[in-house]
């Protein structure tokens, strides 16, 4: 293995290696393990080590909950999991533009070193800095006390932040050109901190990947399912800082099974809250966007086509999803926004949009109402406040289809904007092939560009215009690149009104 030279950090000395023309550096800490008394408190800054810190091996995953998307593979866990990784193609002055990685799972899994997120194609193609970061997770990183805990999970989003500002111009990376990117949880996150006083100042733009509604209410209820699953009294922390990690887990997915079994939940039951007492995340992010606090960040943000088919075709409550049942299964999603009562007109206002154009089946109306709810319509709001301020704002939906799932679901793009299609097993979820390439040529391009001077254009694709309430050009990512104004432009009117924050 051929080493780096030795990197200085505010942190200690750092080497890592060298592979493809490419330095890369892996399991850099940059705070201190949460553990014993730090679980559940905000992240301490890591202490300046002594001895030459070698950077090549990824650190652990956080501790994961269950998801029923979990693929049984086996991983490294542990709290002590605050770690990021670093791909530049080399440690100079050039002053590179910088891409941070805030992976998904929805706040529960997930993790900076899968393999899906190896940055060295990505770094190689676009001569950019990558950096991939994990964080805490489920009641780990989001467990709700007023007045004790909250959003910790975010805070270490910070802290990775932080580090990388005060360090990455060591690594060739440019600290006033810095987007941060994220998918799913990752893409709320991005937006999540907007909202947050200790993230100003800390990037400059953002590109969020099919981010989920951002729901308003503080997630207490989930935590105190959390605390009674111990047997503890509700706000303990002291005693939960006792338990064995594990302990905590098979609570926490006691907890979320609970809420599935039932048919309707929390869009995801650990995540940010807005808290004022503690001032991390005051207010709603759509709210600190319209208030203009975030005029200078430039905003990538779209979704795939049908992202609700990832989690349907999974979902044993609606494999028989008949007619008579639709109207009752769209308003138990509805239900976390207090949306229950319009699941009715939703249904026929999307079978009259649908109809003749798209298949209107019971299951495909579900997931297409679910998917605008849980992620288009959201998404939308937060371009439309952003381009009040910023005429750098580019909306996207992406149409590649997953061959497994016949459908461009939730998570089909990650490897397009990665250049991972080549990981074993790959393609029976993403695809493959001529046309595959050309896309994940196209995308990984429109991302770089974007994260070099907030603009997607490039020579390889149409003209991307700027997102604005009046045409609403977007563009649909797939086998083809092609602008579109307003497309379905009467699904989205059907939520006028609706969705409060």
């Amino acid at each position: 293995m051929n080493k780096t030279e030795i990197i200085e950090t505010e942190s200690g000395k750092i080497q890592g290696y060298i592979q493809d023309k490419l330095q890369i550096f892996k399991g850099i800490p940059f705070a201190e393990p949460p553990i014993g008394a730090l679980r559940f408190q905000p992240p301490v800054k890591k202490k300046a080590w002594d001895n030459i810190f070698k950077a090549t091996e990824y650190g652990s995953y956080a501790f994961q909950g269950f998801s029923p998307l979990q693929v049984g593979q086996e991983i490294q866990e542990s709290e002590d999991c605050l770690t990021l990784n670093v791909w530049t193609p080399a440690t100079d002055n050039k002053k590179r533009p910088v891409m941070v990685w805030i992976h998904g799972g929805a706040f529960v899994t997930g993790g900076g070193v899968s393999p899906l997120y190896d940055g060295s194609t990505l770094a190689s193609r676009g001569d950019v800095v990558i950096v991939t970061i994990n964080y805490r997770l489920g009641a780990f990183g989001f467990l709700y006390i007023p007045g004790v805990t909250a959003n910790v999970g975010m805070l270490d989003q910070i802290t990775a932040l932080k580090w990388v500002n005060k360090n990455i111009e060591a690594f060739g990376g440019d600290p006033n050109n810095i987007t941060i990117f994220g998918e799913s949880a990752g893409g709320a996150s991005a937006l999540t901190l907007i909202a947050m006083p200790a993230a100003k100042g800390l990037f400059n733009r953002i590109i969020a990947q099919s981010a989920p509604i951002l729901q308003p209410n503080p997630t207490i209820k989930s935590t105190n399912d959390l605390m009674n699953k111990l047997n503890l009294k509700v706000g303990d922390i002291e005693a939960l800082q006792k338990l064995k990690p594990k302990e905590i887990i098979t609570a926490q997915n006691k907890v979320l099974a609970e809420v599935m079994e039932k048919g309707e939940s929390e869009l995801m039951d650990f995540r940010p809250s807005i808290d004022v007492e503690s001032g991390t995340v005051p207010i709603h992010p759509l709210e600190a966007i319209k208030n203009g606090e975030a005029k200078g960040i430039d905003l990538l943000i779209g979704c795939t086509e049908e992202e609700a088919k990832l989690f349907t075709s999974f979902d044993p409550n609606l494999k028989n999803l008949n007619a008579e049942k639709l109207e009752a299964a769209v308003a138990n999603r509805l239900r976390s926004m207090n949306l229950e009562k319009e699941s009715d007109s939703l249904i026929q206002a999307y079978e009259n949009a649908r109809k003749n154009l798209l298949p209107i089946k019971p299951i495909d109306l579900f997931n297409a109402i679910i998917t605008d709810y849980m992620f288009r319509i959201s998404d939308i709001h937060m371009t439309e406040a952003q381009g009040t301020y910023n005429p750098n704002v580019y909306f996207y939906i992406f149409t590649w289809p997953s061959p497994m799932l016949k459908g461009a679901c939730h998570a089909v793009e990650l490897p397009f904007v990665f250049g991972t299609l080549g990981l074993p097993g790959m393609d029976l979820f993403f695809g493959k092939g001529p046309e595959a390439e050309i896309l994940n040529e196209k995308m990984m391009d429109a991302w770089i560009a974007f994260a070099r001077n907030g603009n997607p254009n490039s020579s390889n694709i149409p003209e991307w215009p700027s997102y604005d309430k009046e045409k609403r050009a977007t563009m649909l990512i797939g086998k083809e690149f092609k602008v579109v104004n307003a497309p379905f432009e009467k699904e989205r009117v059907a939520w006028d009104g609706l969705l409060e924050y």
